[in-house]
């Protein structure tokens, strides 16, 4: 399912405009990526919490040259599921 197949699956299920339900995706992806930049987690009841991790700097290997190359420190957005969605997918 991309996008646009979300916000019409959003649509016929919240009985809204596929204009409206596209403003909430929007905004809602907004928010989450806000709140993460900022160092906070979203906890969303029953579906799951979004919150970040600290990647430490560490030395790795190009594939192609097999050389050395150091890979920097980084953040990166992490996703974990809740019991509910954990559920619905087992069915």
């Amino acid at each position: 399912m991309n996008k646009t197949e979300l916000i019409e699956a959003l649509a016929a299920k919240t009985d809204m405009s596929k204009a409206a339900a596209a403003r909430a995706l929007d905004g809602l992806t907004d928010i989450i990526g806000e709140k993460l930049a900022a160092g906070e987690q979203v906890a969303i009841l029953g579906f799951g919490t979004f919150s970040t991790i600290e990647r430490a700097a560490r030395t790795g290997r190009n594939p192609s040259t097999g050389a050395e190359i150091k890979i920097a420190a980084s953040k990166a957005p992490k996703f974990a599921p809740g019991k509910a969605l954990k559920d619905a997918v087992k069915k």
